[in-house]
């Protein structure tokens, strides 16, 4: 928490909190009290023109999380939406933000970075989504509950190749853990427990001019590999997806 946040929490006229059971014991920890208004995904909907009337009278709404950064892969970003569409400014109060705590410590290339916050839950739609980040030329962050991880790694493992990989943990609490190494290396993390921000690098593989993955594909099948296995070995090479060597063949109409 920074000065100006406890400041603003306590001149504001309400606070729209996530959970305001949670909120509540910070507010008590800082002396604050300013009255509260349940603002999560079950209610934004109907709290939301509520909200918006106090606004417009010319009262003073502050937005919380229950962790991280308001609007951040939070339900606050809607409200944030709904004010800017109704005419009302909107001011940041700066604080902390997981993805930007868990890059600046990568040790990844920080000069471009892509967030893309939680893949979608159903597989279908998480390997499309997965399959259009992976010729991204720019470090990668998402998103993870610990319970989705592994299932989640495998996939990025599979569909990204190897690549150099951040698993972080728990940041800025008592429990706080980084995890580096290759995509093949964490995939089977053991137990995953806290909350996870994965950072992945991008695709930043140059081929040499005498060889790219379809050569050594085409390689790999003259010396009797199956084109399953051929395929996975140069995806792995070449830092690519299955997917694009496969739809390369098909535009080659060689497969």
């Amino acid at each position: 928490m920074t000065f100006r946040a406890i400041r603003i929490l306590r001149e504001v006229d309400l606070i729209a909190a996530e959970d305001t059971r949670r909120t509540r014991k910070l507010l008590t920890h800082f002396d604050i009290h300013t009255p509260l208004i349940r603002f999560d995904e079950n209610c934004k909907a109907a709290v939301a023109e509520k909200i918006l009337q106090r606004l417009q009278a010319g009262e003073s709404v502050a937005v919380v999380s229950d962790a991280g950064l308001p609007a951040i892969s939070d339900p606050g970003a809607d409200l944030v939406r709904l004010a800017i569409d109704a005419g009302i400014n909107v001011c940041p109060v700066p604080g902390a933000n997981a993805a930007l705590s868990a890059l600046i410590c990568s040790g990844l290339d920080t000069r471009k970075f892509l967030f893309a916050g939680f893949a979608p839950k159903t597989k279908k739609n998480r390997r499309e989504f997965l399959e259009k980040l992976s010729t991204i030329d720019a470090t990668i962050i998402f998103y993870e509950a610990p319970h989705r991880l592994k299932n989640f790694l495998a996939e990025l493992a599979e569909i990204f190749g190897e690549r150099e990989i951040v698993l972080a943990r728990e940041l800025t609490k008592v429990h706080e853990e980084f995890l580096r190494g290759k995509l093949s290396e964490l995939k089977n993390i053991a137990e995953p427990r806290g909350e996870f921000v994965v950072v992945v690098e991008g695709k930043n593989f140059v081929a040499p001019l005498e060889e790219n993955p379809l050569e050594f594909y085409r390689k790999l099948l003259e010396e009797g590999l199956d084109k399953k296995s051929a395929m996975r070995e140069a995806a792995k090479k070449f830092n690519v997806s299955r997917r694009e060597i496969y739809n390369s063949l098909i535009k080659e109409d060689i497969q």
